[in-house]
Formats: structure tokens, sequence, C-alpha cells
């Protein structure tokens, strides 16, 4: 089956579908949603790429992997749809947001208005079984993944976020000449108290953007949303 994304990022990441490597993922992917549990649902997979289209992107926040549990993982880093009580990490971005910003935290984890103004919410491997963290790890998303970021690396004026050992690890991939990173420990509770909290990177993502002579992100999020709202 032949993987399609409805817009530009088709083009740039075409080639990487062609690759042997995609194909045995592709592969590993057909028997594990046939055997086992695993987030997202195969429809909603490359949803972070169907919400902000290369030629869109102005930030990257880079998470790991999707959440684990049911009904949280949804193709986006660190969103959960609404309805879905908000995971810790999520928690603790919305509470550095009002430290930052003094935007109050919403009660709802559906991030898809940052996705409309350019953000990019990507996982470095973009599925795992349920309730095993990293499962997926070394399948091949990597390889995908990276590519992404490189060919965002090369178009510049981008704002990479980068929270967390893993994340940071994708520094090398980025041309610093030309784009900003942000780097800080990542957003859980067992670690946001090392450097996360006081980081402040939605208003220094704000101010590489004016920098870039690009708009702001609003980071605001309705207060509320839709229990139904669809995931993509």
């Amino acid at each position: 089956m032949k993987t399609i994304i409805h817009n530009d990022w088709q083009k740039v990441l075409e080639p990487e579908f062609a690759q042997a490597y995609y194909a045995q993922l592709h592969q590993f992917l057909k028997h594990e949603y046939a055997t086992q549990t695993i987030y997202p649902d195969m429809y909603h997979i490359f949803t972070a790429f169907e919400w902000t289209p290369f030629s869109k992107v102005k930030v990257v926040i880079l998470g790991q992997d999707p959440y684990h549990n049911p009904n949280q993982g949804m193709g986006v880093s660190f969103a959960v749809r609404p309805g879905v009580h908000l995971p810790p990490s999520l928690q603790n971005i919305y509470k550095e947001l009002q430290d930052d910003l003094g935007i109050p935290p919403v009660n709802h984890g559906y991030l898809k208005p940052w996705a409309d103004q350019g953000v990019l919410l990507l996982n470095s491997v973009l599925t795992v079984r349920r309730g095993q963290a990293f499962s997926h790890k070394g399948k091949g998303w990597e390889r995908l993944t990276d590519k992404a970021i490189e060919k965002l690396s090369e178009r510049g004026k981008v704002v990479f976020i980068l929270w967390g050992k893993a994340a940071k690890s994708k520094r090398t991939l980025i041309d610093e000449s030309k784009n900003v990173v942000l780097t800080a420990s990542h957003p859980s509770p067992f670690a946001a108290r090392y450097g996360f909290f006081g980081s402040r990177p939605f208003s220094k993502t704000n101010a590489a953007l004016e920098k870039f002579s690009e708009k702001p992100i609003d980071w605001r999020l309705p207060t509320h949303v839709a229990p139904d709202q669809p995931s993509a």
C-alpha cells in the first residue's frame, strides 16, 4: 500500500517511501497492527505531517514516540483528543506556558490551533505498542523523521524545540546558521524540574520568529473544544 500525505510533505518524503528500510518498516507494521494494539490507529500515523504542511512549518516540537495508553496517541507529539485526560507532560507544558506568557491552562489537549499556525508536532518514532513506550524504536521511523528534520533545516528559518535526551540528540541534524534550536529537559514529571520549568520556550520561540520576520505563534488555545473533534 502506498503511503500518501495530502500536502507538500509527500514530495519531500516520497524518496524515503521508496527505500528498502521503509518497505521493511511497512511489513513490520502490518504484522504489529494485525497482532497487537498499536497507537495511533493506522489511519492517523502521519497526522503531524497532515496538520502542518512542509512549506508552512515555522516551529518543530519534537517528541519521542506516541503516548502508549488507551485513547491518548493521536499521531502528533504531546497532544491528546478532546475529552481525554491531560497527560502529566502536557500539564507541565501548560504550566510553563502560563509562567512564560501568562496564558492560563485549558482543560483539553487538542493542539491543532498550534499546528495550524505552523507548529509541527513531530515524534521521532510514529507508532507504539499499547503500554510499551519506545517499543517501535529502531524499526525505521527514525530514518524517516530525521530526513524530515534535515529537509526543514535545509529550508531554514525554523525554530526547533528539543526537550529531553532523545530530542536533543537530533541537534546534529540541524544547521544552526539558519535555524534556532531551543533545548531543555523533558516536560515529564521525572525531568521537568531539572531544566524544563523556567526555560521559557514559548517567548523565546516568538522572539526568534520575529528575527526571521515571521509572525509569532499565538499560543492561546480555545477554552473548550467539541469532544467529538476529529483527529485529522
